[in-house]
């Protein structure tokens, strides 16, 4: 996938610490403490490029003028309920940002996105987004996801995720040409279910450890 808006962080931790993750033999303790790792390091690569401003300091020695973030104009966007297994790993690198939730759920016979809850702080308009899910499957929960954040207009969105298939990938493209995807590995492809092969399972399933 060579597309400039697909960027796959192949940084050999975040490598091993997916393996690691999608071995079935996994507990839920070591799936959840993994993620939040893996989330932390991912973190870095999808806030390469934040603003900065200068502001000045006084070191042991002397003043001198220092960049620093706004972290309070940065939003991780869950979507849930996945999406909150990477929210710890994100807000300990940048513990200022503001949190946002995008409920939804695939309709078992359609395969289609139903919402049911969105929640975001004020002045979005002023805000970067960060949409943040595991899977990136069919792609049709992060589109309906992301039709929902643009509504209220942030300045910027970018979607991060564990894994994507390529049916993911080319949906979100298509509907959102201008959303960045940020991922760890772009895997095989859907099985019947749309399930990614060879994946990991149900992410949220593995998170709380509900099956």
């Amino acid at each position: 996938m060579t597309h400039a808006q697909v960027h796959h962080i192949t940084h050999p931790l975040v490598q091993h610490k997916l393996t690691l993750m999608r071995d079935r033999n996994a507990s839920t303790t070591t799936f959840r403490t993994l993620l939040g790792e893996l989330s932390m390091l991912m973190a870095y690569e999808v806030t390469r490029d934040m603003p900065t401003q200068m502001v000045e300091i006084e070191t042991p020695l002397e003043k001198m003028q220092s960049p620093v973030i706004d972290g309070k104009k940065l939003v991780f966007a869950s979507i849930l309920r996945a999406g909150n297994g990477m929210l710890d790993g994100l807000l300990r690198v940048v513990p200022n940002a503001r949190v946002g939730f995008v409920g939804l759920y695939r309709d078992p016979a359609t395969l289609q996105a139903v919402h049911y809850y969105f929640k975001m702080p004020a002045d979005m308009d002023e805000r970067d987004v960060i949409a943040v899910d595991p899977m990136l499957a069919t792609g049709h929960s992060a589109v309906a996801a992301i039709d929902k954040i643009k509504s209220v207009r942030p300045r910027s969105i970018k979607f991060l995720c564990l894994l994507a298939a390529p049916q993911g990938i080319a949906t979100l493209q298509a509907a959102h040409p201008d959303v960045a995807i940020y991922t760890a590995a772009i895997d095989r492809e859907l099985n019947s279910h749309s399930y990614i092969l060879p994946g990991l399972g149900d992410a949220g399933d593995r998170i709380f450890g509900t099956k």
